[in-house]
């Protein structure tokens, strides 16, 4: 089956042609990084009206780059949410739009559950269930995998998310936009040992990142002088750690509580190489099997929306073309 993903829950405008849940024979994307790196965070009027300008070129190049036509596709698959209300409902409308002209099967697809199935599109795919560690936006939580829509929530952050915390570092520090690529760079030549930065209820397996941000802004205030650039990469490899510590830590205790052997770490943080290195490392010594996918797949992509497309469409779940977006929609209520 030949699905065209359609991907535009942030500021990501992307499209993609994959067949039967697995061959990926176009990924487009196009971001609007320059656009909202002004702002330090994405502007959502400005992403909104940047997806309209650009969601009919994306979709033509997928399917150029594919070698295929419209006509050529069984099914579309489409961002329902959660994400940015206004942006999604650009990417929606083009696929209602399309399924409606075409007469073929169109369906919704919760974007984290898309970031999780990206995995499916490794040459080394998971069997269910697993542990899935999604680090994507504003969103970073432990879910057990048992089945495609079947997710049960062991853990959540109770403020900002891993990611906004890397951004919000980022803009205290006045580095630059993306906060997490930008962290990443520094912390490679730094010493993450240079602050003691706290890791936030370690009794529980919850997180916290407020707590770790508002540590940095004390940090900050209380010098003498203003940070060098010399000090840079010591303070981005130290908070770094502190973030990293407790993602890895918790989702090793998540898959040892269930007596789960595998871990599926997935979303935008997961392209972070120090967390990447640390889950090899901690899964090794406790003979777990990690599956991350390649880092163009951890960011907001079309492809990993066509394989969740793909699955719902064979279990013959279709959405009328009423359907609208959603801001908010957990994936433990599938």
């Amino acid at each position: 089956m030949l699905i065209l993903g359609i991907e535009t829950s942030c500021d990501e405008t992307a499209a993609a042609v994959v067949e039967d849940g697995r061959l990926i024979h176009s990924s487009v994307i196009a971001s609007q990084v320059e656009l909202h790196k002004a702002y330090g965070g994405v502007v959502p009027e400005i992403a909104s009206r940047k997806h309209m300008e650009a969601i009919m070129p994306v979709i033509c190049k997928a399917l150029d780059d594919a070698h295929l036509t419209l006509h050529d596709i069984e099914g579309i698959a489409v961002t329902r949410g959660p994400g940015l209300v206004g942006s999604l409902l650009v990417g929606l409308s083009a696929a209602k739009a399309m399924a409606f002209a075409l007469d073929i099967p169109c369906v919704g697809v919760n974007h984290l559950e898309g970031h999780v199935a990206a995995i499916f599109l490794s040459e080394v795919r998971p069997e269910f269930p697993f542990i899935a560690l999604v680090v994507s936006g504003g969103h970073t939580n432990i879910y057990l995998a048992e089945a495609f829509q079947n997710f049960i929530t062991l853990a959540q952050t109770r403020d900002d998310a891993a990611g906004e915390a890397f951004d919000k570092a980022a803009k205290l520090l006045n580095i630059g936009y993306p906060g997490g690529v930008v962290i990443d760079r520094l912390a490679k030549n730094g010493n993450r040992e240079f602050i003691k930065f706290p890791r936030a209820i370690r009794n529980s397996m919850d997180f916290s990142f407020s707590g770790l941000k508002t540590s940095l802004l004390v940090h900050i205030k209380k010098r003498t002088r203003p940070v060098s650039d010399d000090e840079l990469p010591d303070i981005a490899a130290s908070y770094q750690e502190a973030i990293v510590d407790v993602l890895v830590e918790k989702t090793i205790r998540a898959a040892e509580q269930k007596s789960v052997s595998k871990i599926v770490v997935c979303g935008g943080v997961a392209s972070n190489s120090r967390l990447r290195e640390r889950f090899t490392e901690e899964s090794q010594i406790r003979g777990l099997d990690l599956y991350i996918p390649p880092p163009v797949y951890c960011t907001d992509n079309a492809a990993m929306i066509a394989v969740v497309g793909d699955n719902l469409l064979r279990k013959g779940i279709r959405d009328s073309l009423a359907m609208n977006a959603v801001s908010r929609w957990p994936l433990d209520c599938l």
